[in-house]
């Protein structure tokens, strides 16, 4: 096992990164199909085909998801998706042709690196043509190259956020987690609650607690709801029926709650996509299979943060390790 999303079988890993302009997005490809659920938490979110992997509707699978930076124009890179797909005859089958799958969420990006470059069809479409079945890049790569976090103090005190992945064995079942980190919060440890990441102290070498200065009233006024969001995709081979898919969806919240404090705020459009890939009888308790979940995209928002790097002029929790160990 890689530790990843893609020790899943059937899953595939892409990543569109721009350092220059600091945005891309990354796409996980399920070109057998897999079925899909979706829990919105965020009170700012900006999604695509969320409704269709609700249990009351009609199609029953994905056949991939996309996490882009851009903001709301990044949805565009579901379009190059789209047509990836549709080359290779992947899609729900309409008697003239299939029409691909492709859920999307986004998240803001665009107060760091170049505004005015945001994921657009064609690098969807490189995300594609990159992904594979090994253990994908983290760090500053794919949706998580211009994400940051912790910016209850405003951007001026934010820390790079990223992407990360991770996985764990459930009785025979692997589940995995991908997850692109921009989140207004801190980042702690869930094992021993202490502070990992969070908005910069003054001196830069030291991190605060954003649930701290929320309730102290500390936080500027002009925080906001356009400028956060934490998007992760959790998948697994143990069959699932689309109810069930919602419902692990749902618990793997929880590792968002673990990991970033605080999360779900009305500053962030936290979305949690899940995926089954398993065949046969659908698995009659899903309840480890979501507790793995959340634990798995809790560890995954730790790797996201650890393994970042600068950019745009963000510091990263390496970077600003060192600064402390010099100081």
């Amino acid at each position: 096992m890689y530790d990843t999303i893609t020790d899943v079988p059937g899953l595939q890993v892409g990543h569109y990164t721009d350092p220059v302009a600091v945005t891309g997005c990354t796409v996980v490809l399920c070109p057998e199909g897999a079925v899909g659920g979706v829990d919105v938490r965020g009170a700012a979110p900006g999604t695509r085909e969320t409704d269709l992997l609700r249990p009351l509707n009609l199609v029953q699978q994905a056949h991939a998801v996309v996490l882009s930076g851009g903001s709301a124009y990044g949805l565009a890179a579901a379009d190059g998706v789209m047509t990836y797909l549709e080359e290779r005859g992947v899609g729900f089958p309409v008697g003239v042709g299939v029409v691909p799958i492709v859920a999307s969420a986004i998240l803001f990006d665009l107060a760091i690196g170049d505004p005015t470059v945001r994921p657009r069809p064609e690098n969807g479409y490189q995300a594609c043509a990159a992904a594979d079945s090994s253990a994908p890049a983290q760090g500053s790569v794919g949706a998580g190259t211009g994400a940051t976090i912790g910016k209850a103090l405003g951007p001026e005190r934010a820390v790079k956020g990223g992407l990360g992945a991770s996985s764990r064995r459930v009785s025979e079942y692997i589940v995995g987690a991908l997850v692109a980190v921009n989140a207004l919060g801190s980042i702690v440890d869930p094992e021993t609650g202490g502070l990992i990441a969070g908005p910069r102290d003054t001196d830069n070498l030291g991190f605060l607690d954003s649930v701290d200065i929320l309730e102290n009233a500390s936080a500027p006024a002009q925080m906001s709801a356009l400028r956060n969001t934490t998007l992760a995709v959790v998948a697994t081979d143990a069959p699932l029926t689309k109810e069930q898919a919602n419902k692990v969806a749902q618990m793997a919240h929880d590792g968002l709650a673990m990991a970033i404090r605080p999360a779900h705020t009305m500053y962030d459009g936290d979305v949690v996509f899940a995926l089954s890939t398993g065949k046969g009888a659908p698995t009659p308790d899903v309840t480890p299979i979501g507790a793995a979940a959340a634990r798995a995209l809790s560890a995954a928002i730790i790797k996201a943060i650890t393994e970042a790097s600068t950019l745009g002029g963000v510091p990263s929790v390496s970077e600003l390790g060192e600064n402390r160990l010099q100081a």
